[in-house]
């Protein structure tokens, strides 16, 4: 026992006492933290762009009005959204509609106003959103110049860079009429930025609906205001907390037991391929000789699985401590939520046995190829296979959250390679109890069996210079060599 903690102990510190270790354990928080904020930092470091509207339809046909209305109604909308948006790290997915529903009905100021009731901290920190593009009045030489090339080159001269000084325009808009139907000709600044081209293309099919409904006698009032109509759902499932009207947190384990299988794929693999490394690079550097002579294979083998798993251990609670942490400074009544799904039914106990199961399906038989394995080119050509067969659980999972008992989920759950990762998304979800106690059971079943052939096929491997294939695998396992 003392060897293999000793043997755990050295696998453990060789990777802690590595820059390179510290800068992959906060690599993931980092880039998830960046994933979040790249794309806010460049929304708001795009600039706002200037659209000049100039119109050229027959007169009376309200083309230009109808699109600056669209286009103002769809700024609005986004104005609302990210109101609303605010609201829910505090007030909850019930809070951020009620903000909604004030700012749609009595306008966005009054929705400002709920959100600071809603949510005082969001309403106080709340800024009023960045908007991609403004209207701005054509300039004189344009409006005055007739329809044509002449009108076209001032255009042109203005999105380009010489325009007169202050005054370049990101782009021109010709708003037109073809075959009786809105249309509209764009002169833009930069030919790869498509958002003028998006917002306007949107406005002219608004219009066009417009003017359709107008022509059939509808008021125009009306299909604004139908526009806004939002439908009142009320849902209702027996599974739900209180028996009755499902709310946030009725849909929320099911998300926790995604991101649980998530996380678990990415520690099991991140821990088995240390250990493929690990095994692989001794055994080239004939270290795995030296250790051989003071301990067995067996202890050898479980002594690096335990210090792997120590270090992929600590790369959980580094993850863990620093979500948790975030989350209860920005959303702690999400993060209180979480926590009780993770204490409720078992869960928690669930997803660390799914995690110990996993892993050691996964260590042992990582370090076993690594075992046979010289050069890391040794090594991916059995990677790839391994890892095409663990994307299957990745799609699966996804398809957990909504038919969490479907035929296929439940096959595919308690297949025991895929069982770790899909029923820690399908767990939360309150499968039948002896569906969750035969899939434990099948996997560490199947664990034992994984570690009774790997360590059979590791000790062969460590003592020859074998290249891995199915002949000597086979013969590693029935014990010869």
């Amino acid at each position: 026992m003392n060897r293999i903690l000793l043997i755990a102990r050295r696998e453990f510190m060789a990777y802690a006492k590595t820059v390179g270790f510290w800068l992959s354990l906060l690599a993931f928080p980092l880039f998830g933290a960046l994933g979040g904020a790249i794309p806010i930092l460049m929304k708001s470091a795009e600039p706002v762009r200037q659209v000049a509207l100039v119109d050229e339809a027959p007169a009376g046909s309200g083309v230009a009005a109808a699109v600056r209305q669209a286009l103002e109604t769809e700024q609005q909308k986004g104005d609302i959204s990210a109101l609303r948006m605010a609201a829910i790290p505090e007030a909850g997915v019930e809070g951020g509609n009620r903000v909604r529903q004030v700012a749609e009905t009595e306008g966005f100021e009054a929705g400002v106003a709920a959100l600071k009731r809603e949510a005082p901290r969001a309403g106080a920190a709340f800024d009023m959103p960045r908007r991609s593009l403004t209207l701005v009045a054509p300039p004189a030489e344009i409006a005055a110049a007739a329809p044509g090339e002449a009108r076209d080159a001032l255009a042109r001269r203005y999105v380009s860079d010489d325009a007169p000084e202050g005054r370049k325009l990101s782009a021109v808009v010709f708003l037109t009429e073809a075959s009786g139907q809105p249309a509209a000709r764009i002169w833009t600044a930069r030919a790869t930025d498509d958002a003028v081209e998006d917002a306007v293309r949107d406005a002219l099919k608004d219009a066009n609906r417009h003017r359709v409904f107008t022509s059939s006698g509808i008021d125009p009032a009306v299909v604004a205001q139908t526009d806004r109509f939002r439908p009142d759902l009320s849902v209702f499932s027996p599974k739900a907390r209180s028996g009755g009207e499902v709310s946030f947190r009725d849909k929320l384990p099911t998300v926790v037991g995604l991101a649980v299988g998530f996380i678990l794929w990415s520690l099991i693999i991140t821990g088995a391929s240390i250990l493929l490394n690990s095994v692989m690079e001794e055994k080239s550097n004939k270290i795995l000789e030296v250790l051989l002579s003071s301990a067995s294979a067996t202890e050898i083998l479980t002594g690096k699985v335990l210090g792997v798993a120590l270090l992929t251990l600590t790369v959980l609670l580094a993850w863990g401590g620093l979500g948790g942490i975030g989350l209860l400074a920005a959303a702690p009544d999400v993060a209180r939520d979480i926590g009780s799904v993770l204490l409720s039914n078992g869960l928690l106990i669930y997803f660390l046995l799914f995690m110990v199961g996993g892993y050691l399906m996964y260590a042992v038989l990582f370090a076993a190829i690594g075992a046979f394995c010289d050069t890391p080119r040794d090594a991916q050509t059995l990677m790839g296979p391994i890892m095409m067969v663990l994307i299957v659980p990745l799609l699966v999972m996804q398809m957990a959250i909504r038919t969490p008992d479907a035929t296929v989920v439940k096959v595919m759950s308690l297949i025991p390679p895929f069982t770790p990762f899909v029923m820690a998304a399908r767990a939360p979800s309150g499968p039948p109890l002896i569906e969750i106690i035969g899939a434990l059971i099948g996997m560490f079943a199947f664990a034992a069996l994984m570690i009774w052939i790997a360590g059979r096929a590791f000790r062969a491997g460590a003592l020859s210079d074998v290249k891995l294939n199915w002949k000597t695998f086979l013969g590693a396992v029935r014990g010869g060599r």
